[in-house]
């Protein structure tokens, strides 16, 4: 366990081909990569999924491409505007889409805002946490004007935010990796087992 690299996937959630939020995740992404992790981006601006019906099969070519890269990964970096204070429709339809696909992983949040998106990343961290998973105790939550014309980041000191945050995303999700795999490998044995052995959602 722990021989290979973190695979790492980024999620947009954002629609607009300008995404602030798109900028970040992808920047966090590239950081990541320098850390010798493998990342990959699910874009749901060009791949969007169908609206989440738990009475409807899962046969929706989107939804089984992004299964794939949903179990493929075992951390995550989690981009979306702040809508009102939370984060968009889109990235809420994923987090539904996926629950059990996301169980025991660490995820990473970023957040297009001008007031920091402090309420969005509480809002992910809840849906987070009761899709049995973990987050990062903090974000990264910045404005329009962080970003150049070209949807790179431009802010010096929020580039070394992202960066830190990739940082830590690989470095504690790759101790978590190791820990559900091992959890998944271990018997179901009520007295001992843990969350993730005991309903091998692997």
């Amino acid at each position: 366990m722990g021989n290979g690299p973190l695979h790492v996937l980024g999620v947009i959630g954002s629609g607009r081909s300008d995404s602030i939020s798109a900028a970040f995740v992808n920047a966090a992404l590239s950081h990541a990569r320098t850390l010798d992790a493998e990342a990959r981006l699910l874009d749901l601006r060009s791949a969007p999924l169908p609206f989440f019906d738990p009475e409807v099969s899962a046969d929706d070519p989107e939804v089984e491409s992004a299964t794939e890269l949903v179990r493929w990964a075992d951390a995550f970096v989690l981009g979306t505007p702040d809508y009102h204070g939370a984060p968009s429709g889109t990235m809420k339809n994923f987090l539904d889409h996926f629950w059990k696909e996301l169980a025991g992983k660490l995820f990473a949040i970023v957040v297009a805002s001008n007031e920091k998106g402090l309420t969005v990343q509480e809002h992910l961290r809840t849906s987070i946490r009761q899709c049995y998973a973990w987050s990062l105790p903090y974000g990264v939550g910045a404005p329009a004007t962080a970003v150049s014309p070209a949807c790179e980041v431009a802010d010096a000191n929020v580039h070394q935010r992202i960066q830190m945050l990739a940082r830590d995303l690989v470095v504690y999700g790759d101790l978590i990796r190791d820990q559900r795999l091992r959890d998944l490998a271990s018997p179901r044995d009520p007295l001992v087992a843990g969350f993730m052995a005991r309903m091998h959602l692997d």
